[in-house]
């Protein structure tokens, strides 16, 4: 007979029980936990394994000239992408990746590795596919990471239908920055960029914050950095759009759950440069400089590297054309940054990557003794018949201290130079077409034995603000400089010198610490042109939308009205006009017969007025050359001109760096450019037909 089993000890039968009911219990609050308080949680984590929200991109805004000829464009990238949690298990599948990665490796042309190579940004070489897989995998399996841009769209056809056998990789069409007229407009159009990482400066961090703020995604979008591309970014981005959209387990998208932001195109921009008058002048840069060097072909010291040349609109502040020459080539940015062509450019000591137009200050030389002559006269320092003695050279006293003596020192006249004379008895035209030095020296600085007080540094400083100097002049480029007007605390501050007479005669000429940009310079000369309004220079006629319709169209915009009497401006346009007829311009144009033998062929019933500057200057190239001698500086070659005469419509300003007398190089290439203008201007009348009377 078998045993009975003893019956279990009471305590044993309730902790099972306490355990099974405790275990229930717990099962039970979990269920209420899952099913109640965190049903929302875990129904948004279920709709997010099912949900993708898809950033979509803007398309940028067009760029055109005034004539509508595009000048920044977008075409389709096709990049071939890569999403490393969704290629096959390397220790399951491992024949099937192999076999994915020899596929790629063949279609795009790149190897599987590449030993010793480093990371680096998306879609350079010297990385291998399984290099970049093994990298991004590590820090971001679930992003998709560009393996090869811009490949052509054939290929990229071809791997997209072959996508259901490639899991992890797909085609991701971005739009890409092309500039039709390249180095032509690289000045004014700039290029792109990726958005910079966040991590290198505090700057930088900013911009990040600031770009994906506006919903820009980093790695994909590429924002302005130089020119109208990054004055203009916010108005041609316009806004990216934001979509829900439901995939199936394999990523693909299975349809739009809803939109939550609208796509906003960026608006196209249309400017009021014509290409054809920018190919023109810049056109005229480079034959002058290749003729001037042909002349001194073995000094280097005397060889001309670059140029500005700026065609306006002197009553609207429309700027027609601006060439900063050299320039270079915005297309090898708008891929991706070629370094080792950015790194070239940014060694070299002309600096092609700035626009010299509104980028750099120069010493503007005699171009800037119209701002002396309207605020001598202005100011009652002289009367513009009165004659005034040039024997050449003045001698004065370079005193540091008001009323106290100093060095005799001799200020001389260009002409002083070569013929040991001057230009004798000069009023205010005659000083302004000889460009008379001595002139100037007196009525700026004064002359105690004419009895001239002079209009001094401080009525000299007033007149520049008033004709927009010391200030950048708003133009819509990034990095515009305002000019210096230099001032007797200025220098103590700098130098720890005083301010002395001699400074005062220099600055009145425009030379010694007096620096201005070539657009400033220009819309000075505008002022005098259009009877004393100052506008902002501009670029940006019109905003349009994707029909090409005007969404907004600019209007002049005054920056302030100088107030000079008629009597003033007449006095100073005749010494401009006489400057062509009988002065330092005399020779360039053919006008009226005035010339025996024209070296351009202008319209004969064409009055051209203007002003020719030599500004002397020392810098960091000229100095290591030793070129910096006293007495025999350098020289700039300016020439500001406009025309007609009487009703004026255009004016030009050129700026040859190192170009000696500006009736050397400057003038020759400012001459030309208003005869293409003209012609341009002839070419459309006779194409467009005569424009309709209007009916009464």
């Amino acid at each position: 007979m078998t045993p009975r089993t003893p019956p279990p000890h009471p305590l044993r039968t309730a902790a099972f029980y306490a355990v099974l009911v405790m275990a229930a219990l717990a099962l039970i609050g979990k269920l209420v936990q899952l099913q109640l308080v965190e049903t929302a949680e875990y129904v948004r984590q279920a709709e997010e394994n099912r949900l993708t929200r898809v950033n979509d991109p803007a398309p940028r805004g067009i760029i055109y000239d005034q004539n509508l000829v595009p000048l920044a464009i977008n075409i389709p990238s096709y990049n071939v992408v890569i999403v490393p949690a969704d290629l096959p298990s390397a220790d399951t599948e491992a024949a099937r990746r192999e076999a994915l990665f020899r596929r790629l490796a063949e279609a795009l042309d790149m190897p599987l590795t590449v030993p010793g190579s480093l990371p680096q940004r998306p879609c350079t070489t010297g990385r291998g596919i399984i290099d970049l897989v093994e990298e991004f995998k590590n820090f971001r399996p679930f992003e998709p990471f560009k393996l090869k841009c811009d490949i052509p769209k054939d290929l990229a056809l071809l791997l997209r239908e072959e996508l259901p056998d490639l899991p992890g990789v797909g085609i991701a069409v971005e739009p890409l920055r092309q500039y039709p007229t390249g180095e032509l407009t690289a000045g004014l159009i700039g290029y792109m960029a990726p958005i910079p990482d966040p991590n290198e400066s505090a700057y930088f961090k900013q911009l990040y914050d600031y770009y994906t703020g506006r919903g820009l995604l980093p790695g994909r979008d590429r924002v302005g950095v130089s020119g109208l591309e990054a004055s203009m970014q916010d108005e041609l981005s316009g806004l990216n759009g934001q979509r829900l959209i439901e995939e199936d387990v394999g990523g693909f998208e299975l349809g739009v759950v809803r939109v939550e932001t609208d796509t906003v195109v960026g608006l196209n921009l249309q400017l009021t440069i014509d290409v054809r008058l920018q190919a023109a002048a810049e056109s005229a840069i480079q034959r002058r400089v290749q003729l001037a060097n042909s002349y001194y072909p073995d000094l280097p010291g005397r060889q001309l590297h670059n140029g500005v040349a700026i065609v306006m609109n002197p009553n609207t502040g429309e700027i027609l054309a601006m060439v900063s020459w050299p320039s270079f080539d915005n297309n090898r940015f708008a891929r991706n940054i070629d370094v080792n062509y950015y790194e070239q450019l940014s060694s070299d000591q002309f600096y092609p990557l700035l626009n010299h137009a509104v980028n750099i200050l120069y010493p503007p030389g005699s171009v800037f003794k119209v701002v002396t002559a309207v605020g001598a006269t202005e100011e009652g320092v002289i009367d513009p018949e009165r004659e005034i003695t040039d024997k050449g050279l003045i001698t004065i006293q370079d005193a540091f201290i008001p009323g106290v003596q100093g060095l005799k020192r001799d200020y001389v006249c260009w002409i002083y130079r070569s013929t040991r004379d001057g230009h004798g008895q000069v009023s205010l035209v005659r000083g302004i077409a000889e460009s008379c030095n001595v002139y100037f020296y007196k009525i700026g600085g004064g002359y105690a034995d004419e009895n001239l007080d002079g209009l001094g540094l401080e009525g000299l400083g007033k007149w520049m603000e008033y004709f927009g100097f010391g200030v950048p002049t708003g133009v819509e480029l990034p990095g515009e400089l305002g000019g210096f007007i230099p001032t007797r605390k200025w220098k103590r501050l700098t130098w720890s010198e005083s301010w002395s007479t001699g400074d005062t005669y220099n600055a009145v000429i425009g030379q010694g610490y007096v620096h201005v940009t070539p657009l400033q310079m220009l819309n000075a000369y505008n002022a005098v042109i259009n009877g004393g309004t100052l506008y902002r220079p501009t670029l940006i006629d019109a905003f349009l939308d994707g029909e090409g319709q005007v969404l907004t169209d600019t209007l002049p915009e005054v920056l302030g009205q100088i107030t000079i009497s008629a009597s003033t401006l007449e006095y100073v346009r005749q010494g401009l006009r006489q400057a062509v007829t009988d002065g330092t311009l005399a020779g360039t144009f053919s006008l009226y017969g005035e010339v025996e033998r024209p070296v351009l062929d202008v319209p004969a019933e064409l009055l051209v007025a203007g002003k020719t500057g030599t500004g002397e200057y020392c810098d960091a190239i000229a100095y290591p050359q030793g070129l910096c001698i006293l007495g025999e500086f350098p020289t700039h070659s300016w020439t500001a001109v406009y025309a007609p005469y009487d009703n004026p419509e255009v004016s030009v300003i050129v700026f040859m760096y190192n170009g000696g007398e500006g009736s050397r190089n400057a003038a020759p290439v400012a001459g030309e450019i208003l005869r293409d203008y003209f012609q341009l201007k002839e070419a459309d009348a006779l194409k467009n037909g005569p424009t309709p009377t209007p009916t009464p």
